[in-house]
């Protein structure tokens, strides 16, 4: 029992060990990619084929994958999220700036 006990204690020992941490950056929405943020872009609630007619073809598309289906088009700013035909959300892609 004495072994069992000692080497439940060894395992738990390790286990918090193997715990990492890191520090949480936050940033307002409004803050990120200030530079893109009068880019045009679609809004939530697009069809695929209003996003396509108004914004051209994707570089590159993503998807479904899960339940609801989820799927992501690629343009040179931002990637548009869908949830089955509708748009959910547009992400701005972060470019790094000269300092």
């Amino acid at each position: 029992m004495k072994k069992l006990l000692l080497g439940s204690t060894v395992v738990l020992g390790m286990m918090q060990a193997a715990i990492v941490s890191a520090e949480v950056v936050t940033m307002p929405v409004g803050a990120q990619a200030k530079h893109k943020q009068q880019v045009s872009r679609p809004l939530n609630g697009m069809t695929r084929a209003q996003v396509e007619a108004k914004y051209g073809t994707p570089r590159t598309a993503r998807g479904p994958v899960g339940e609801p289906p989820i799927s992501a088009w690629e343009y040179a700013d931002y990637v548009v999220y869908f949830e089955y035909d509708l748009v959910l959300h547009t992400v701005l892609k972060h470019q790094r700036q000269a300092q």
